[in-house]
């Protein structure tokens, strides 16, 4: 039928249909479909649409590709779908119940089998929501979800991965951690997840610069060429469940604890790192909010890297703002290059994290001696190593382009004199994404302020981009309800 219905595979039928009649079929029920070559577990949505006869079915794009993409008139099986006996074992998480390697392991494997439908999978995620996993449960769920794809390895000793917790607008340190660090000759192969509830996950921000969707053996053969890569781990089967759990929890707007390390360590596992440096931003608005948090956060990431074999290390910052002028993926995609390129323009508070954070992977890769690791970083990227190493990795992807520019704008303009003293980094995500991002690349913000700028009345504070009208109004009437996205202070005089 040509309907995309995102990760979910949705079989149509009539209602009228003798299978539905005989099978006893009801609208939203589970069922297999199967073809001679394979299977898949859909939902089923009755239609009394006469451009279906009473012996067809169709079929979503996620239920036809999941099926091989069967010619037409094809004959195929319908019937109820097996009940999903690890279901239980949620429902028992829901009551209080502990998660153990058996029931975690029926859980992804069903999962990644697509046996559960999405009000099922809501139910998983508010069973693991908050911190409702301890580190036993988490490093359980971590190792199913490592077993439930396909595993990277690589001949060298030291193989380097980094990645951020979110929570912080803009922050895309990671294509510019990476050009520097493979620029030294060190193994980085990085695989990204997309936004879960930000406007921009690292992959979003790549796909408007290069393809991230490559294939298991088109990522061996690129980071083999160039020594690392810039891709989405959706594409290459590496913790596949994952992206079936982000989805659920995008549309939930729910972040886990427990299920985020779940998330980090499985897919650097799969990967083949050995070596892990974790970003835990903190601030007031930020995902991470408290240092006790961060803390504790931090011995989970640690303690369950160490369980499936990885040295994890973590780094404690500040995010008390967005990091970087933009929000959205090709305005990050913007900060990012102008980064990798000198740019005079290039925002220095996006600089500096990055090669902080490159300088410290140098280290730990043996590549630089302790204390040298910043040194060695600024070298690679003033000449121009890095970003030559970046534009091997965009070609051995696929190709290089620029990001283009969003068609609608409106600039919001501080209403009196002060000092800039407040970022509500939640509303400003919210913000972005009502603007139409990561799905619309271009949408998103331009920040024009920093934490403690004086401002005069009427002085620009950032500038909304959008791809269409009616999502640029979307989010004007969002912005108008929330004056404390950005908080201007009088200043005091003695």
């Amino acid at each position: 039928m040509g309907i995309d219905t995102h990760q979910q595979p949705v079989v149509y039928i009539r209602s009228d249909c003798h299978v539905a009649i005989a099978e006893g079929f009801n609208a939203h029920a589970q069922v297999e479909i199967r073809t001679a070559d394979a299977a898949v577990v859909a939902q089923l949505v009755l239609v009394t649409n006469e451009r279906l006869s009473h012996e067809q079915a169709a079929l979503s794009e996620a239920a036809w590709q999941a099926l091989g993409c069967p010619v037409e008139d094809e004959i195929a099986w319908l019937h109820h779908a097996a009940p999903v006996e690890s279901m239980s074992y949620v429902r028992g998480k829901l009551y209080g119940q502990r998660l153990d390697d058996n029931s975690a392991a029926a859980i992804i494997n069903d999962i990644n089998a697509g046996r559960y439908s999405d009000i099922q999978l809501s139910a998983y995620v508010a069973a693991c929501t908050g911190e409702r996993l301890d580190v036993n449960e988490t490093i359980a769920i971590t190792r199913a979800m490592v077993d439930s794809g396909q595993r990277l390895r690589w001949a060298n000793e030291r193989v380097l991965d980094k990645h951020c917790v979110g929570g912080l607008p803009g922050n895309r340190t990671t294509p510019i951690v990476v050009a520097i660090v493979s620029a030294n000759g060190v193994l980085m192969p990085k695989t990204s997840s997309r936004a879960i509830t930000s406007p921009a996950g690292t992959a979003d921000t790549m796909e408007v610069i290069t393809p991230v969707q490559l294939g298991f053996e088109q990522m061996q053969q690129v980071v083999h060429d160039v020594g690392a890569c810039l891709a989405w781990g959706g594409s290459v089967s590496l913790s596949p469940t994952d992206d079936i759990i982000i989805r659920i929890e995008r549309a939930l707007d729910l972040d886990s604890e427990g299920q985020l390390v779940a998330s980090v360590i499985s897919k650097k596992v799969a990967a083949g790192a050995t070596h892990v440096l974790i970003d835990i931003p903190v601030g007031p608005t930020a995902k991470v909010r408290s240092d006790d948090k961060a803390h504790k956060l931090r011995q989970l990431l640690e303690r369950t890297g160490a369980a499936l074999g990885l040295d994890v290390r973590t780094v404690i910052t500040d995010g008390s703002q967005p990091i970087g002028r933009g929000i959205g993926p090709a305005l990050e995609a913007r900060d990012v290059l102008q980064v990798l390129e000198n740019d005079l323009h290039a925002p220095q508070d996006l600089r500096q994290k990055s090669l902080l954070l490159a300088a410290q992977l140098l280290e730990m890769s043996a590549v630089a001696e302790p204390g040298k690791g910043l040194e060695l970083a600024e070298r690679t990227l003033l000449s121009g190593q890095a970003w030559q190493q970046f534009q091997r990795i965009c070609q051995a992807q696929g190709g290089f382009s620029r990001p283009a520019e969003a068609p609608f704008k409106h600039c919001v303009h501080a209403r009196h004199d002060g000092v800039v003293a407040y970022f509500n980094n939640r509303f400003l995500a919210r913000l972005a994404a009502l603007a139409g991002a990561p799905n619309a690349a271009q949408a998103g913000i331009d920040l024009h302020v920093r934490l403690g700028d004086e401002v005069r009345a009427g002085a620009a504070l950032f500038t909304l981009h959008a791809e269409a009208a009616g999502e640029l109004a979307y989010a004007l009437d969002f912005l108008d309800g929330h004056d404390d996205v950005i908080r201007i202070e009088e200043e005091l005089t003695c």
